[in-house]
């Protein structure tokens, strides 16, 4: 039996609230590599919610784009992490 779709839009808002509190900590980072990881946090979330939505409207497209944009938020992850450390000079 499939969940009622309150329960995947619940799921979603508590899913944008912690993305808005890893905004939070994007703002309020000290360094670069706490905005590093915040970014990374909101990311992680954005998939998620790609995710959730996906199931809730039962579109596999959701899913698809939730997988390309995770990758292409780890390669930019590594790239800055990279870039943070020294070694792309």
């Amino acid at each position: 039996m499939i969940a009622a779709p309150i329960t995947f839009f619940a799921v979603a808002g508590c899913l944008l609230l912690f993305a808005l509190f890893a905004m939070v900590r994007l703002a309020l980072g000290p360094t670069a590599a706490d905005r590093v990881v915040a970014v990374d946090t909101v990311n992680t979330f954005v998939v998620a919610l790609m995710v959730v939505l996906g199931a809730a409207y039962d579109q596999a497209v959701f899913v698809d784009v939730a997988i390309i944009y995770a990758l292409v938020s780890f390669i930019g992850t590594m790239y800055i992490a990279r870039y943070l450390e020294g070694g792309l000079e």
